[in-house]
């Protein structure tokens, strides 16, 4: 706004425009949709009017604690019908690194992190914790020690 007018990209036309020239939204989850257990503002109206529009909704979150089931559920609970195949996770994201690249489920997995990656990886057909371990998959662990490195 140096000169006085307001920034072509903060107007309704062009709003309408950008929405209308993509197929597909991604929102991150925390402070975005919602806020702790709190659902933010004009999110349900939000999300209501971009399928109204046949736009595709991806939830994406860096948040490794939960699993896709585990969100769902999150987004029920708040009143949001999102499938889990519209979310995606750190968890699955790493579940699905390890498939694609042809991770063998004989091998094991170590895990530093919580249900949330325990969960994709087992829907995902690996086995955690014991055995030769042939990969480590690192997320947030509140409960990680020493013991846990060794």
């Amino acid at each position: 706004m140096a000169n006085g007018l307001p920034n072509p990209l903060l107007t309704a036309d062009a709003a309408r425009s950008l929405v209308d020239s993509v197929d597909a939204f991604l929102f991150d989850c925390d402070g975005v949709i919602w806020k702790g257990d709190q659902l933010i503002e004009g999110v349900p109206e939000t999300l209501d009017l971009l399928r109204k529009m046949g736009k595709k909704l991806v939830f994406v979150t860096n948040n490794s604690r939960k699993s896709r089931r585990q969100y769902s559920k999150k987004f029920r609970a708040l009143g949001l019908e999102v499938t889990e195949e519209e979310i995606f996770t750190s968890s699955f994201a790493a579940a699905m690194f390890l498939k694609l690249n042809n991770f063998s489920p004989e091998k094991k997995v170590y895990v530093v992190g919580e249900d949330g990656i325990l969960e994709e990886l087992r829907l995902a057909g690996f086995e955690c914790l014991g055995g030769p371990v042939g990969a480590v998959i690192v997320g947030l662990d509140q409960y990680f020690n020493y013991y846990k490195m060794q």
